[in-house]
């Protein structure tokens, strides 16, 4: 499999996320969504890190994926205080939460 087969991989995986972005109401979905477009770029960074013979883009994956644990660590907190604050975790009851 060459660079561009791991670069189709990854524009699908993207896609893929972006729809799911743009088609769920439900937090735990679009938190999932954003996770499929953050390992599309991750697969990026790699590919083209052991194609051009280094290993910087290996290194930006491994903080992104720290980074991406962090996200995921604050937007479960979020949807949790969601469900307890509505009962659902519908992205649309999000809204009323302002005061």
């Amino acid at each position: 499999m060459g660079l561009i087969g791991y670069l189709l991989l990854a524009a699908g995986l993207f896609s893929l996320g972006v729809f799911g972005l743009v088609t769920r109401k439900n937090a735990v979905g679009v938190m999932v969504a954003v996770e499929l477009m953050a390992n599309a770029v991750n697969l990026n960074l790699v590919a083209f890190s052991r194609f051009h013979g280094g290993n910087t883009g290996q290194v930006f994956a491994l903080f992104s994926i720290a980074i991406t644990v962090a996200e995921v660590v604050v937007g479960l907190a979020l949807v949790i205080l969601l469900f307890r604050a509505r009962g659902d975790v519908t992205l649309d009851l999000a809204s009323e939460l302002k005061e």
